[in-house]
Formats: structure tokens, C-alpha cells, sequence
């Protein structure tokens, strides 16, 4: 009952976001050519699945979206939980951090398709970089979070590492660990479709690029619908990750 609900609301939200849209083309008086109304998008929609093309650059843009998603997490994780521990060391390395942070990894674009060329590793690289920060922060400031009476009780107990890491601190940081890797997932999607417009031939990003010099702004709206609904469904899955592993750690009963 509850999801049929969800999905009511969904299918309510949506329909209010397409009447709107139609009512501003409507007094607008906007040319189709200019400001394609939902029916042409949806057109187009149709004819992006019917010829292969949305499958074909979305195959391509979730693999690049998994690579440098992951190994970014995979390696913003493990440094986080080491320097949240290494607390000197974290002090030395936090005003670079902070400093390289706040670049937009658009701005490295010049020089990443220089060292890597065209193709997939521009727009994993930028991808990566995207995902890094916001998990490394979020890893090392859960790490410096988790209640002192745990790291005791491990104390007493003498759990050493890489027990104490893997049992103790990571589970009791992961609430707040997961919190980077929903902002994480977010910029790294944003910035995968920029990096696929800058130095790619595939991908949803070249989709509307290529779409755009074509002038046919029905299928640059298609693609754009379709990366929103992508990225909420990312997000969704990580939701859904996140509660599998309290679940599985019991920080939550079972349903």
C-alpha cells in the first residue's frame, strides 16, 4: 500500500510538472522549434528507444557513471577512515584538501583530455573527482564523530587492527559516511554528463550536444528527462544500499 502510494504521488507530480510546461508554451505562445511541448518531447522519446540510440549512450554513460563513481568511493573511503584516525596527518593535509575542493572538475577538463585524450578515461576522470571530496570529508569527519565509549569497549576487549577498523569504526561511521555518498552521487552524475560534452563521442552528454547542433531541441529535452530520471533512480538505489547494510550490521530492525 505504501508504494502504491509512492508511486501515485510520482505519477501526480510528474503530471503537474507536464501540465505546467504545456501551459507556459500556451501563453508563451513559443515557437515548437524553440520550446518543444511535451507531446514532441515524448515523440522523440519514442524515437530515441525505437532506434537503439538512448540504449546505445545510455549502456555508455552508466559504465563510465560506475567506474569512476566507485573507485572513487572505494579510494575516498579508505583514506577517510585512515586519516580520521591520523589526526596530525589529517591537519596537514585538510588546507589542500579544502583548497582543490571548491575547483569545479570542469576546470581540469583542458588538461585531463590533454594527459588522456578522447573517449572514456576524460569523463571517468572527471566523474572520480567529482565523487572524491564529498566522500573523503564525509568519511573523515563520521570517523572523528564515532563515540569514544566504542573505541573503549574495543579497548577492553583488545580488538587490534584491521578488526577495530573494519568492526567497530567504519559500521558505527556509516549513517553518516552515506550522507557524502548521496551528495557524492549527485555531482558525480551532474558532472558526468559535462564531462561527456567536453571529451566524448557517446554518452547522454553527447546525445544532447549532437542533438543541439542538429537543432532539434525535442531530443535535447529528451535527453535532459532522461539523465533527471537516471539520477533520482541512483539515488533511490543508494537509499536502498544504505538500509541493506544497517540491516545486515542491525542498526535497524528487519520489516
Amino acid at each position: 500500500m505504501n508504494t502504491a502510494k509512492k508511486l501515485t504521488n510520482v505519477i501526480i507530480g510528474f503530471s503537474i510538472l507536464i501540465a505546467l510546461w504545456q501551459t507556459v508554451i500556451m501563453i508563451g505562445n513559443y515557437e515548437e522549434a524553440l520550446f518543444p511541448s511535451p507531446l514532441k518531447v515524448g515523440k522523440g522519446i519514442g524515437l530515441l528507444i525505437a532506434n537503439g540510440t538512448l540504449l546505445v549512450h545510455l549502456k555508455v554513460s552508466f559504465i563510465r557513471f560506475l567506474i569512476g563513481y566507485l573507485s572513487a568511493v572505494i579510494t575516498a573511503v579508505i583514506l577517510g577512515l585512515m586519516l580520521g584516525r591520523l589526526a596530525k596527518l589529517w591537519n596537514i593535509i585538510d588546507p589542500i584538501v579544502q583548497i582543490l575542493r571548491p575547483i569545479s572538475p570542469i576546470a581540469w577538463s583542458p588538461f585531463i583530455v590533454l594527459w588522456f585524450g578522447i573517449g572514456d578515461i576524460p569523463a571517468i576522470v572527471i566523474i572520480f573527482i567529482a565523487a572524491f571530496f564529498p566522500v573523503l570529508l564525509s568519511t573523515v569527519s563520521a570517523v572523528k564523530k564515532v563515540d569514544r565509549t566504542y573505541l573503549k569497549v574495543a579497548e577492553n576487549f583488545e580488538i587490534k587492527q584491521p578488526h577495530l577498523m573494519t568492526k567497530i569504526i567504519f559500521p558505527a561511521a556509516f549513517p553518516f559516511i552515506a550522507n557524502g555518498l548521496h551528495i557524492a552521487i549527485g555531482t558525480a552524475w551532474i558532472f558526468l554528463v559535462a564531462g561527456e560534452m567536453v571529451g566524448a563521442q557517446s554518452g547522454l552528454g553527447y546525445l544532447i550536444v549532437d542533438a543541439r547542433n542538429s537543432l532539434r531541441l525535442d531530443l535535447v529535452l529528451a535527453g535532459i528527462i532522461f539523465i533527471g530520471i537516471l539520477g533520482l533512480i541512483l539515488d533511490k538505489a543508494i537509499q536502498l544500499f544504505e538500509r541493506w547494510i544497517e540491516k545486515q550490521w542491525g542498526m535497524q530492525p528487519d520489516e
